[in-house]
């Protein structure tokens, strides 16, 4: 084991053998369950059981070290975490505790509501406008956030393509046109997704933007004369 691994190793059972038995409050534990926003597509679920505090995040659950009433350690992030409420806004924060300054007060993972539902939850459930309107909501706040990934919603849609899943795929592919305007390959890979759906119209229009912005997409170039010469 190399020497920075050991003595993380060392570090964590040094924490976790300090982990207090503090008695919730029904009013802490009310006040402090329920989600948590990590990233705009990435949720932290703070819960209780028999009067211990779980994590349930990325898929595992997680039972963080208690140092007091209000100051958590949490392995997965190395850090030391608490509740606070902000004075203005009186929403709630999962916040970082800062190692240069314990008295500095961050509001770093807000609480949101128990329905709240990321993107990833919309494409899981296949409500794909929900998803449209949740990632246009991030890209209004943060366009450069990594949640907006053309590459990824391309292949996304694809893979609905090829399960001819043609209205799912068009949804998709219209909402990675909606995020990334510029783009002239979203257009492409919309105008085939009408295409195989049927649809030569809406087809020949999203090939004809795609050429548009890109005068050296042949295979664009191409479709739209075969498409013309289907309509002769």
């Amino acid at each position: 084991m190399k020497p920075r691994v050991l003595l993380s190793s060392v570090c964590l059972f040094i924490l976790a053998s300090c982990s207090k038995n503090v008695k919730f409050t029904p009013e802490f534990m009310e006040q402090t369950s329920g989600r948590y926003l990590y990233n705009a597509d990435d949720v932290i679920d703070v819960y209780y059981k028999d009067n211990k505090m779980f994590f349930n995040w990325r898929g595992g659950v997680v039972e963080p070290v208690v140092l007091d009433d209000n100051v958590i350690f949490l392995s997965e992030l190395y850090t030391k975490l608490h509740f606070v409420q902000h004075p203005e806004t009186k929403e709630q924060y999962l916040s970082i505790i800062s190692k240069e300054d314990e008295s500095r007060v961050t509001y770093d993972y807000l609480k949101v509501d128990d329905n709240y539902k990321t993107p990833s939850t919309h494409f899981k459930n296949k409500d794909y406008k929900k998803a449209a309107e949740a990632l246009l909501a991030i890209k209004a706040q943060d366009s450069m956030s990594s949640v907006l990934d053309e590459r990824r919603f391309n292949s996304m849609g694809y893979r609905l393509l090829r399960r001819e899943e043609y209205d799912n795929a068009i949804e998709v592919f219209k909402m990675n046109v909606a995020l990334f305007p510029e783009s002239d390959n979203v257009y492409d890979s919309l105008g085939e997704a009408y295409l195989e759906s049927g649809d030569s119209i809406q087809a020949y229009n999203n090939y004809k933007i795609a050429l548009e912005m890109n005068p050296h997409n042949m295979r664009a170039q191409k479709i739209l004369e075969a498409i013309d010469k289907g309509n002769d």
